[in-house]
């Protein structure tokens, strides 16, 4: 039905940069909000970053500054750039979309599989 897929993880040094794009496919209808979690290991997932279809944007506070989320709603994909990588950003990341599918009425949430950030210190 639905699938996103994420793309451009790997390993980088600190205080370099990457960017990481997810694309949604399938039966959409609508994707009303979309964005990145990260998860550690031995930590809890936490937010990054999510941004609207208006384009509100939310950070968090350990990447305000550094990260920017962006997205194509026509490409139904979303974007982030990391900046000025630090260790502390190693994790996996997921991309995050709230979900409206052909002939649905609610929003769903859906998740991509998720793609390794590494960052060397």
């Amino acid at each position: 039905q639905v699938q996103l897929v994420e793309s451009g993880g790997g390993l980088v040094q600190a205080g370099g940069s990457l960017r990481l794009s997810c694309a949604a496919s399938g039966s959409i209808a609508s994707i009303n909000a979309m964005g990145w979690y990260r998860q550690a290991p031995g930590k809890q997932r936490e937010l990054v970053a999510t941004i609207t279809s208006g384009g509100s944007t939310n950070y968090a506070d350990s990447v305000k500054g550094r990260f920017t989320i962006s997205r194509d709603n026509g490409k139904n994909t979303v974007y982030l750039q990391m900046n000025s990588l630090k260790p502390e950003d190693t994790a996996v990341y997921y991309c995050y979309a709230r979900i409206v599918v052909l002939m649905g009425i609610m929003q769903q949430p859906y998740w991509g599989q998720g793609t390794q950030v590494t960052v060397s210190s």
